[in-house]
């Protein structure tokens, strides 16, 4: 069920969300490089060294805010890849221009270094800088809690530089999907329309032409069967004018008593003659019988359009738990087999959605047969009869969050614990001033930074409360500035106070732990230390709480868009039935209700009015197509940039070359087509994490290819299975279709273990 945000709210988050991450990533930064500038000019270096410094950072400043940190960067390309090697360059080169108080630069490249290179590269190079960093203060003084400490810096300044750069991305992305996911929503919602004109509009408007010729041709003769007919036709108008409001409202439980009786009256006017048996096969759920009767009319259907039948046979059977409905004629053309149109390709989907089967085809006596089964109680379809595709949860923005502010926490606690064992107070002292460390990060972990919990309340405030004694009691009564996290008090009152309350609240503690320092005389950098450190701290507590809500909101919030932006399609659909059909059945049951009555007494006027309906009815026919094919065109363009949102939401890696051309319209379709029902089968039916979609043309032919990773179960390569990318169902049997109609092939199947092709090849117009 989609989450349901205050209007107000959902406004806010897509302007608010890019432009707080900026603020806290722009903020965190600037203190790592001020802190930086600070030790290089506590170690009372030359004027020359210190705008050597000043360079250094405002260079690696640019780098970071430019290419490494900025989500519209090609950070994963070529220009990433140089912004990081100049990154490597200054970053070690200031270590060994001025020492360790370049430190916190090391982890600025350890971070980058894994937004910028693949994850197999990054994370090992990520563990290598770590290791090192440790063995680099090892070597300098052998003291295993400075070596600790410094390898805990490097390893918490990285996490901080790839979460928040990432984080930021990941806001910018989730915030372009919405619209992209809506899109998606939305087309699907067009064509189950269309779908639905197909199904319950076509045999009623096909039933009242029939029936309309008929009594055209009985009115001199046989008045008395002519009035039958006009009122079978009036009850039929109505009854579709009903279906196209149920189309509009969703609402499309259809009678399976109904249809038979219908089914009777539309084959009794076209003189064919029936048997319906219909077995007792127990209380079928309501979703199995307006399956079947969809079936029954899908098959009266295909009978009247497409066959010469003179007899249908209609049983509805069961067999332990599976009932059947079997739809059998004699009137096989020669040279067909009353598979035509797309109406048998909507009914299979259906009966799917039900867990069941369809097969029709021409039998060896002549006969064709339409046979569905479903399991008795039908399953639980989605009410839009979509077969439901299996959710893919989003794998790396809600757990990203989640993973590094527990690892930042965790980072900045073992430094607190580091800080306090060096403070020189007793051991009494360092055990209650650890336990009060342990305790912030205890009450930040577990309440004050778990998105959705109030705490904003009378308990949130009282363990604020709490906190404040926890953090303050060990520096004032052990007089010592290095006691407790500060941070994350400073970070909790931004969460639980008011904003304006809040902000004077992180203002007061961010000054009062920097004066604290400046009293105990421990120098300009410790000092500065005091000030950077609870600033730093208390945002990334606070911003990283709040985008963790963020992006599990607007993950939510991507659902309710997309039924909102279904919802504005039936409005529109509804408006375009309306326009469409609504005038044209009422004026069918005004003229059969003024034929009815014109019979007997003006039997010429009556004929006209039975003509006049037979041409509204064959008009509303063309209009029910005119309205279900509008929706079909797809734009490559529109496709093309739906695919790369959907697949970079799914956090799933994509490069894109698609060679400008201009092609013809049925072109541009198929591909569109190839591009959709691939990256279809991609979200649903792998677990890809990289994917490439090409579009090359060479010589007379134009190749779409659509690869990647992440195959599921066993497929082995060159073949086309059921396992991998799903490829066994009718998608790929229907695109073949697709493709072929303009002359073209497609080849579907694993290449490798671990790599899957969709390919298609159409020739090039002359």
């Amino acid at each position: 069920m989609a989450v349901r945000l205050d209007p107000d709210v959902r406004r806010e988050y897509p302007r608010i969300a890019p432009r707080l991450v900026l603020l806290v990533l722009s903020t965190v930064f600037t203190g790592y490089f001020v802190n930086a500038f600070m030790h290089v000019q506590a170690a009372k270096a030359e004027p020359a060294v210190l705008v050597s410094a000043v360079v250094g950072l405002a260079a690696l400043a640019f780098l970071q805010f430019r290419f490494l940190s900025n989500p519209h960067a090609d950070v994963r390309g070529r220009t990433g890849l140089l912004a990081l090697l100049a990154n490597a360059a200054l970053t070690f080169g200031g270590l060994a221009l001025y020492g360790q108080g370049w430190t916190a630069m090391v982890g600025f490249f350890a971070g980058s270094a894994v937004l910028v290179l693949p994850p197999v590269v990054a994370w090992p190079l990520f563990g290598v800088v770590y290791v090192a960093s440790g063995a680099v203060q090892w070597t300098i003084d052998h003291n295993p809690l400075h070596v600790a400490y410094t390898a805990n810096l490097v390893m918490v300044t990285g996490l901080i530089v790839y979460g928040l750069s990432r984080l930021r991305s990941l806001v910018e992305e989730l915030d372009e999907a919405r619209s992209a996911l809506a899109g998606t929503a939305v087309t699907q919602e067009r064509l189950r329309f269309a779908r639905d004109l197909h199904d319950l509009l076509g045999l009623s408007l096909s039933a009242i032409t029939l029936k309309s010729e008929l009594a055209h041709r009985m009115v001199p003769d046989r008045q008395d069967d002519a009035r039958k007919e006009l009122t079978e036709v009036l009850d039929i108008s109505r009854q579709a004018l009903a279906d196209v409001r149920s189309v509009a409202s969703s609402y499309r439980e259809l009678s399976l008593d109904g249809e038979m009786a219908s089914a009777r009256s539309v084959l009794d006017a076209a003189s064919v003659t029936y048997a319906l048996d219909a077995e007792s096969t127990g209380e079928l759920s309501p979703k199995v019988s307006t399956l079947f009767a969809t079936v029954l009319r899908e098959g009266v259907t295909n009978l009247l359009r497409h066959s010469k039948a003179e007899r249908c046979d209609v049983t509805i059977s069961s067999a332990g738990d599976v009932v059947f409905i079997d739809v059998v004629n004699d009137g096989v053309r020669e040279g067909g087999d009353g598979t035509h149109g797309s109406g048998l390709g909507n009914l299979t989907s259906r009966v799917e959605a039900l867990g069941g089967t369809v097969t029709a085809g021409a039998r060896g006596d002549g006969s064709y047969r339409l046979r569905a089964e479903v399991p008795v109680h039908g399953g639980q379809p989605s009410e839009s009869w979509e077969p439901a595709p299996a959710r893919r949860e989003p794998r790396i923005a809600p757990r990203l969050a989640t993973v590094l502010t527990a690892a930042v926490l965790v980072g900045y606690t073992i430094s607190a614990l580091i800080l306090v064992w060096f403070s020189g107070i007793s051991e009494t002292a360092v055990l209650l001033s650890m336990a009060g460390v342990v305790s912030s990060l205890v009450l930040v972990a577990a309440y004050f930074s778990r998105p959705g919990v109030g705490v904003r309340s009378p308990l949130g405030h009282g363990l604020l409360a709490a906190m404040a004694v926890i953090t303050f009691t060990p520096i004032v009564v052990f007089d010592s500035p290095w006691l407790g996290l500060p941070g994350f008090l400073a970070g909790a009152a931004l969460l639980v106070l008011p904003p304006r309350v809040g902000a004077v609240a992180f203002v007061g503690i961010v000054v009062t732990v920097g004066l604290t320092y400046t009293f105990h005389d421990v120098g300009l950098v410790d000092s500065g230390y005091g000030f950077i450190a609870t600033m730093n701290i208390g945002l990334i507590v606070w911003g990283m709480t709040r985008l963790r809500a963020m992006v599990s909101q607007l993950h939510d919030a991507r659902s309710e868009l997309a039924e909102l932006a279904v919802t504005k399609e039936r409005l529109r659909f509804a408006r375009d039935l309306h326009d469409l059909l609504g005038f044209s059945l009422s004026a069918i049951t005004l003229k059969s209700e003024l034929s009815l009555r014109l019979i007997g007494r003006d039997d010429q006027r009556a004929r006209q009015e039975l003509s006049e309906i037979l041409d509204i009815s064959r008009q509303a026919l063309t209009d029910v197509r005119a309205v279900a094919s509008s929706y079909r065109p797809l734009s490559l363009d529109t496709e093309k940039e739906s695919a790369r949102a959907l697949l970079a939401a799914a956090d799933i890696e994509v490069r894109m070359d698609l060679d400008e051309c201009e092609l013809p319209q049925e072109v541009r379709t198929a591909l569109a087509t190839v591009l959709r029902e691939g990256v279809t089968n991609l979200l649903r039916h792998s677990k890809a994490e990289h994917c490439e979609i090409t579009l090359v043309r060479g010589g007379d032919r134009l190749t779409m290819a659509i690869v990647n990773d992440g195959l599921v179960g066993h497929q082995e390569p060159g073949r086309d299975t059921a396992g991998g990318n799903g490829t066994g169902g009718n998608g790929i049997g229907n695109l073949t279709v697709r493709v072929a109609d303009v002359g073209g092939t497609l080849e579907a199947g694993a290449v490798s273990a671990d790599t899957y092709r969709l390919q298609a090849q159409i020739p090039l117009p002359r």
